[in-house]
């Protein structure tokens, strides 16, 4: 599924290195690779934004009818059957799927498991060349070349750890879950930061970069939203 989200991802990625290439001279820290695979990005989560913004309207509507579901929870805790007949009720009337967070998230995956492919063989779906691939200027910042993983572990693989962090609390801080998933959802938000941090260790670097700028703009998007609903709230009051 991966291979098939790939090509045109890849082909995408190719199309906006040749217009950054053609713009003037390469600057001397960020060649015009490392700019394609920002905007890329950037272009990616852009067309992704419709599915982010539907997956913040469903928190948002779990967040409103959490207290009906924690007074149910704590009156039926005895009868598991009418708690959940009774819950479901609720998200009838709510217009609420409990479910769409992972239906959101199974749509996103293959596409960003695809572009993962793209960044990790980008000779096989972007540049076609292997000769032209090698002759690419690679450099970003302090990272000599974005094939290879970073070579400081408090560089590229620290930042996607630390905005994985923040963009994780953003999203819990948006719900108001019961207190076992809660707990859950604390764990989570520790566990997978350093998974992330530890992963891009020995990716390569254009993969840490893509993972970076992809939860920069999720988390501004989050900001966003998180004052728009908070707006709403206050003028519902």
């Amino acid at each position: 599924m991966s291979k098939l989200f790939a090509k045109p991802l890849g082909a995408l990625l190719k199309l906006v290195f040749d217009l950054v290439s053609k713009i003037g001279t390469e600057p001397e820290y960020i060649s015009f690779y490392g700019i394609a695979i920002i905007i890329t990005t950037i272009i990616f989560k852009l067309i992704l934004l419709p599915i982010g913004l539907k997956q913040n309207k469903s928190m948002s509507k779990m967040q409103k009818i959490q207290p009906e579901i924690k007074e149910l929870q704590d009156k039926y805790k005895d009868d598991p059957q009418t708690l959940q007949a009774k819950t479901m009720k609720i998200y009838k009337e709510n217009n609420v799927n409990p479910f769409s967070g992972c239906l959101i998230l199974i749509i996103q995956l293959p596409i960003l498991l695809g572009f993962f492919k793209v960044l990790r063989d980008p000779i096989i779906y972007v540049f076609k060349d292997p000769q032209m691939y090698e002759a690419l200027n690679k450099v970003f910042l302090w990272i000599p070349n974005l094939e290879k993983p970073d070579p400081y572990i408090w560089g590229l693989p620290l930042l996607a750890g630390l905005t994985t962090f923040l963009q994780s609390h953003l999203m819990s801080s948006q719900a108001a879950p019961n207190d076992q998933a809660a707990s859950t959802q604390k764990t989570m938000n520790i566990i997978l930061p350093l998974m992330i941090w530890w992963s891009a260790r020995a990716f390569p670097a254009g993969l840490a970069l893509h993972w970076t700028i992809s939860n920069i703009f999720q988390i501004v998007q989050q900001v966003i939203t998180n004052r728009s609903l908070g707006k709403i709230k206050e003028e519902s009051n």
